[in-house]
């Protein structure tokens, strides 16, 4: 299991840097805020719908007691038609959109985002399978070598000044790079001898799920679309890319190994073993590690906008501190979706998950009406409503031990405390955040770390032991090339 998380946290890694590396020279060089806000209505706008995109065959392949050949075909041939579908509803639903933000453009850059979902089926399966076998070196591959392609396209089209349907072009060079490279390492076919039975039990198992994933996309995607058109394009691309920022942040600290939890939890299933043991370990590593990196984020929020985008971008501060903070609810109770799917409480989740799209909704539409300080403070409240919301049911379901939760909780919130600390007194003792360059940044950035180490230690935190496991195999094959040199 070791290996397979190390795999997933290179592949995400290596990810982020790309996208992260893309971001910054686009926005600080090529783009302008409103037209990162122009291609993020439009990305938005898609992806609501994009959520349905494999049709829980993700999911299904993984929990499927062997995923032969023909469940395989009949997967691909279903993945195949579904994307035909959403690109077409997609383009219909381009000229509409475009009218409602009053902005033409839109078409085309949705017109370009339908053709890039029309390959993203030959590569979701294999994928699926690679993943089902904990095979995360191929899965390295597959997502490594299409987020090269979509750097490279973006930043090339983005200078050669295609503006933001540079973006849209990325997308599609990125589906169709992920389509080749995961075909050549796991072939999937089509099937033209679709059984009835079989096709309904794939469609029965996606249809529960992608309704579910449509409830929560649209709580994920709409905020664009709100911001959008209460406050404008420009304010949609300040918006966005504060949000980005976080998202990033929390994927690389806490998405590196994601992709590893629901196959691990499903052989846990399989063997008939206690969820909630393993689930507390789950949420003490994200505390211990995303709660101590929003709170740092949070608080440096203006000289990180400021030294990566340049002062253009600089009302994007405050409302990616607001939103870093916002984060801290969303992990403190991780695979809120994942488990119930796995477990089969579909319909519960589903009826939660509407109260928790109208929560979202809700709180930002009142929010974005005032300001666009306030649509981004929202989340805050958001967060708390989210946590209480599923908190009680979470806890039934899985098992886990109240004050284990709420030891985690306090450790996290200890450690997090700590970690600020050094970076509270460079921005207040020391410099200003305006000031705050690139290289007493870094040794803010360095002190911070180490102070977060402290914080481990000083809390006692839950997941000290694991974080330690899980260095000792970082460096295992570093010692084991010592001694071996040495002897």
């Amino acid at each position: 299991m070791k290996s397979a998380a190390l795999w997933a946290a290179a592949s995400q890694y290596a990810q982020f840097a790309l996208q992260f590396v893309t971001s910054v020279l686009i926005s600080r060089f090529f783009l302008r805020p409103e037209e990162i806000g122009l291609f993020s209505v439009a990305l938005a706008a898609a992806m609501i719908l994009s959520i349905i995109q494999d049709f829980g065959l993700t999911r299904y392949l993984g929990r499927h007691a062997s995923a032969d050949e023909d469940t395989v075909r009949h997967c691909t041939t279903i993945g195949v038609l579904f994307s035909f579908a959403l690109a077409g509803l997609i383009f219909a639903l381009a000229r509409p959109v475009a009218d409602f933000y009053a902005q033409p453009r839109l078409f085309a850059i949705l017109s370009l985002i339908a053709v890039s979902y029309l390959f993203n089926p030959w590569s979701i399966v294999p994928l699926a399978l690679l993943s089902r076998r904990l095979d995360f070196r191929a899965t390295f591959a597959v997502n490594g070598v299409g987020a090269v392609v979509n750097s490279g396209c973006a930043l090339e089209l983005a200078a050669s000044g295609f503006s933001a349907e540079s973006l849209a072009w990325a997308m599609i060079a990125q589906a169709v790079t992920r389509a080749v490279v995961a075909q050549a390492l796991r072939p999937t076919a089509p099937t033209m001898r679709i059984r009835i039975e079989r096709a309904r039990e794939i469609v029965g198992f996606g249809s529960g799920s992608a309704l579910l994933y449509l409830s929560g996309g649209i709580g994920m995607r709409t905020p664009d679309l709100i911001v959008g058109r209460l406050q404008g394009m420009s304010a949609t691309g300040l918006y966005s890319r504060g949000v980005a920022l976080a998202a990033q942040l929390h994927y690389l600290v806490a998405g590196a190994v994601s992709a590893i939890y629901y196959p691990t939890f499903a052989r846990l299933n399989d063997e008939g073993k206690a969820l909630g043991p393993y689930y507390e370990r789950v949420v003490a590593a994200h505390g211990a590690i995303v709660w101590p990196a929003m709170a740092l984020l949070a608080v440096l929020s203006e000289p990180v906008i400021l030294l990566l985008y340049g002062p253009v971008w600089a009302g994007a501060a405050p409302l990616l501190a607001l939103v870093a903070m916002s984060e801290c609810f969303f992990v403190a109770l991780p695979l809120h979706m994942d488990l119930p799917i796995l477990l089969g409480r579909l319909k519960r989740l589903f009826w939660l998950n509407l109260v928790d799209t109208a929560l979202s909704v809700g709180t930002l539409i009142a929010g974005a009406a005032i300001s666009l300080e306030a649509a981004a403070g929202s989340r805050l409240v958001y967060g708390a409503c989210w946590l209480c919301l599923y908190a009680v049911w979470m806890q039934r379901l899985v098992g886990f031990r109240w004050s284990g939760i709420l030891r985690t909780y306090l450790s996290s919130a200890l450690t997090a405390l700590i970690t600020i600390l050094p970076a509270l007194a460079a921005i207040h003792l020391w410099r200003s955040p305006q000031t705050l360059g690139l290289v007493p940044f870094a040794l803010t950035a360095l002190a911070s770390g180490l102070a977060w180490l402290a914080g481990i230690w000083v809390s006692r935190h839950p997941a000290r032991a694991d974080l330690v496991g899980m260095t000792g195999h970082v460096l295992m094959p570093v010692r084991s090339r010592l001694f071996s040199r040495t002897a």
